[in-house]
C-alpha cells in the first residue's frame, strides 16, 4: 500500500438531507467532483444511508448495474457506462484485520477507479494520504434482518459531513455548506 498527499485536512461541508431521495442526488452531485484515484471513505451507523450515498454516487459516475450494498461479496468492482472511471464498492465491516484489507488488493485498482469503502475508518487510510471522509448520521435509522442498511427508509433525515484531506481536495468546492471550525 502507498500513501499519497500530505495529509492535511481540508475544508469541511454539511447538508442536511431529508430522505433516501435527496441523500442519492447528494451523492450525484458529490459524483461531479470524484476523479479516479479518488478514496472515499463512509463511516455511520447502521441504517444511516451509506449505501444509499453510494448509489447516488454510481449514478453521477454511470457505472454499470445496480449499487447494492456488498455484504457477502466485500468488494465490487462496477464499470463505467461512459469511459469514466469505474466505482469500486467495499462493505469492510466484516473485516477484522489488515491483513484483510491488504488481502482485497484496493491498491491495484485505486489509481483508475474511484474507491468507496463503507466502515473503512480505521482500515483504508494507508491506501491514499488524499481521501474524502464522509459522516452519514441519522438519528433514527432502520436496518433491515440482516442488520445491514441495504434497505432504506423511504424517509428520514441524515446529515452527511465531508471533509477532504490531503491536497487533491484543496481548491474543491465539495458540496453542502461550509463547516467552521
Amino acid at each position: 500500500m502507498s500513501a499519497h498527499g500530505s495529509g492535511a485536512v481540508g475544508a469541511s461541508t454539511r447538508a442536511v438531507l431529508v430522505d433516501a431521495e435527496a441523500t442519492r442526488a447528494f451523492g450525484r452531485e458529490l459524483a461531479t467532483r470524484l476523479r479516479a484515484g479518488d478514496l472515499v471513505v463512509l463511516t455511520g451507523g447502521l441504517g444511516a444511508g451509506k449505501t444509499t450515498l453510494t448509489q447516488g454516487i454510481g449514478a453521477g459516475l454511470q457505472v454499470r448495474g445496480p449499487v447494492v450494498s456488498p455484504p457477502f461479496t466485500i468488494a465490487r468492482v462496477q464499470p463505467s457506462l461512459v469511459d469514466g472511471p469505474a466505482l469500486v464498492h467495499v462493505d469492510a465491516y466484516r473485516l477484522s484485520s489488515l491483513a484483510e484489507v491488504d488481502a482485497l488488493d484496493l491498491d491495484t485498482s485505486l489509481e483508475e477507479s474511484v474507491t468507496v469503502v463503507e466502515w473503512g475508518a480505521g482500515w483504508v487510510e494507508p491506501l491514499a494520504g488524499d481521501r474524502l471522509e464522509v459522516q452519514v448520521e441519522r438519528p433514527r435509522g432502520r436496518v433491515d434482518e440482516t442488520g445491514t442498511d441495504a434497505v432504506d427508509a423511504a424517509s428520514g433525515a441524515r446529515v452527511v459531513t465531508l471533509t477532504g484531506i490531503g491536497g487533491r481536495w484543496a481548491g474543491v468546492e465539495l458540496p453542502g455548506e461550509p463547516v467552521e471550525g
